[in-house]
């Protein structure tokens, strides 16, 4: 695990680096016709900067390195010693006189099934909810200010795209984007996506809406999208981050930002298959575990792969029954709205 996260930290380094000798550089082509300068095309919706020196733009791109870091160590780190801090934020809302105190969420509430719907019910809970509002506020702030930091840098040279890379680039991004809206239907305990059931039981202990409960149980049990990887949610980062970092630019700035988040969804799943390997039986959704639940997790990793159609080109899933499983509609929903996203984005940058 330390040596990842070293790695990781290593290469963003690497790439801040760069920066000194890449500031001074102008387009190699500009101005042509038939050629898309990524500055021509997106950045023309961006109000022009006045570029600073090399010293500054060195000092912003490592500013922007930073954050990056930041947020991809923290984020895996506070994942892999996730257990110690449930128990500590546990701990705290126990001294704290915050536990049971019948604060409850609306019967609605599709809560999982330790704590239901209810607000800090016991101690172990407690530090479930507030280890995930810690996490979320963390991420938030160091990927906040990792985008800020990459509106606020000179956009300086960057490289030349023709017409027919560009548009290939956009259809990797937008099916990237399709990839992960579908997986969002697809359950996986490797994901942040709960898993519902029809509720049979309408008793007040076992929340509902519409008939529907939440059950993460059927989590761990390869289906669809996991019968390809077992990071639907995630991997799909990859291809988008790297076509991203041509498509806004192909600065140093746009590496760093997007080639940063292809490298940490890299990393980042790679820490999770770890966490199991590991037996830790924490990854995901599954917070707490019994033997049981342990095992099917172990189940899971060893009848999924990491690597896209592995698990099918080695046997030990069935392509016929993926096809089957396919969550086709959200996924073939999800390509407008990806194209969508990513335009804006591109404007937006």
């Amino acid at each position: 695990m330390s040596k990842l996260l070293q790695y990781l930290m290593v290469i963003l380094v690497a790439l801040a680096s760069l920066s000194y000798q890449v500031s001074g550089f102008a387009p190699i082509i500009d101005n042509i016709s038939h050629i898309h300068t990524n500055r021509d095309v997106i950045h023309k919706y961006r109000p022009s900067r006045i570029v600073g020196s090399k010293l500054n733009l060195f000092c912003q791109e490592q500013q922007l390195a930073f954050w990056i870091t930041a947020f991809s160590t923290s984020h895996i780190g506070m994942s892999a010693v996730r257990d110690r801090l449930i128990n500590i934020c546990g701990e705290l809302a126990d001294k704290a006189n915050l536990v049971d105190r019948g604060i409850k969420l609306p019967s609605y509430w599709l809560g999982d099934g330790f704590g239901k719907n209810e607000i800090f019910p016991d101690v172990d809970t407690a530090g479930r909810q507030i280890y995930r509002f810690l996490y979320t506020a963390v991420s938030f702030t160091t990927l906040g200010n990792a985008l800020i930091s990459y509106l606020q840098s000179d956009k300086m040279g960057g490289i030349a795209l023709s017409e027919q890379t560009y548009n290939i680039l956009f259809g990797i991004a937008s099916i990237s984007y399709a990839a992960s809206i579908a997986s969002l239907f697809n359950t996986s305990p490797m994901s942040l996506v709960p898993s519902f059931e029809k509720n049979e039981n309408d008793s007040e202990s076992s929340a509902s809406i519409a008939g529907i409960r939440r059950n993460d149980a059927y989590k761990l049990e390869p289906k669809g999208l996991t019968r390809i990887s077992r990071h639907p949610l995630i991997l799909p980062v990859v291809p988008w981050g790297l076509s991203t970092s041509y498509l806004a630019g192909g600065t140093t700035s746009d590496f760093l930002l997007f080639g940063g988040l292809a490298l940490y969804a890299i990393a980042g799943c790679a820490c999770q298959d770890l966490r199991i390997i590991r037996k830790e039986g924490s990854v995901g959704t599954v917070m707490r575990t019994s033997r049981d639940i342990g095992t099917s997790l172990e189940n899971f990793y060893m009848n999924t792969s990491f690597i896209p159609f592995a698990a099918v080109a080695d046997g030990r899933q069935s392509m016929n029954v993926l096809v089957k499983e396919l969550p086709i509609i959200p996924f073939i929903v999800g390509i407008p709205i990806g194209i969508l996203i990513q335009d804006k984005l591109l404007q937006l940058l």
